[in-house]
């Protein structure tokens, strides 16, 4: 099938009328999700080539800007990821990296959909797979890929392209704040102040994001099997707290529960006549 097209089925799934297993056995590969191997569309494939070809193999860091140096909140990076795909420990490899950067929070969302190869990953969620799936929507995209990772929810790269991922944590790095972003408190009790910089034109939702900071597993099944591989950041939970119209300042307040490292994401709500999507990331902390 040419790439960018899809067939009856494939539209039956990017609506949610078919499962992602259902789609796969379609197109005759049972042993691939909609992923990597199965149909990018055609303006991922040439983003994919263009970086190939303009990128080179490490960028050169940019340097900061002595009059914003400071100001900018941490840049959000979400792997979607499974433990039954082949393709997913380069980038699972990858985000254990990002994960010692103060500039970053790195966050391994793991699907649900590679499950039926034979491998249930402890670890998958159906509302990380519909997450995934709603930036893929809010795109104008037809297909999800494993692995992929969304940079502050503006950006998507498909496998570990780390060339083009430091360039675009660099370039939102460098973007001018949306929303001032304070967390105070400790423990588990803590205040989050959100102040727009300049109005925003779209509401946004606040969320809580709770997560495992490690876990090695041995992988007995599926197309992994044999292999051990230590996951950081596993997001467990993803959950909104408020919505926010984005014009006054607002401030919040947040229980925790546990004691597992919790950030606070604070993302353009973009309407559908189906619920929310998700776009830009505005801002982003830590609780801790």
């Amino acid at each position: 099938m040419r790439a960018g097209r899809l067939t009856a089925m494939g539209a039956a799934f990017a609506a949610g009328l078919v499962s992602f297993a259902e789609f796969a056995s379609a197109q005759g590969a049972a042993d691939a999700p909609p992923g990597m191997r199965l149909n990018a569309s055609e303006a991922l494939l040439d983003q994919m080539a263009s970086e190939k070809s303009d990128t080179p193999a490490k960028p050169n860091p940019v340097a900061p800007d002595p009059d914003t140096e400071g100001e900018h909140d941490p840049v959000v990076v979400e792997l979607y990821t499974s433990q039954g795909c082949s393709s997913c420990p380069p980038a699972d490899a990858l985000l254990k990296e990002l994960t010692d950067r103060d500039d970053v929070i790195a966050l391994a969302l793991h699907v649900d959909y590679w499950d039926y190869l034979g491998w249930k990953d402890p670890f998958g969620k159906p509302e990380f797979s519909a997450r995934q799936k709603s930036y893929a929507i809010a795109a104008g995209e037809r297909t999800v890929y494993t692995p992929q990772m969304i940079i502050a929810g503006r950006e998507a790269l498909i496998g570990p392209q780390e060339a083009a991922l430091d360039t675009a944590i660099a370039r939102e790095s460098d973007a001018h704040p949306e929303v001032d972003l304070k967390i105070t408190g400790k423990g588990d009790h803590y205040e989050i102040a959100l102040s727009p910089v300049d109005k925003l034109e779209t509401p946004a939702m606040v969320q809580l994001v709770r997560y495992k900071p490690s876990a090695t597993v041995d992988i007995l099944r599926g197309e992994n099997a044999g292999r051990t591989v230590t996951y950081k950041n596993i997001v467990t939970s993803l959950t909104g707290i408020a919505e926010w119209d984005g014009r006054a300042p607002v401030t919040l307040s947040v229980d925790l529960d546990g004691d597992a490292p919790a950030v606070v994401i604070v993302q353009e709500s973009r309407p559908s006549k189906n619920g929310p999507l998700p776009g830009p990331i505005l801002a982003a902390g830590q609780l801790d």
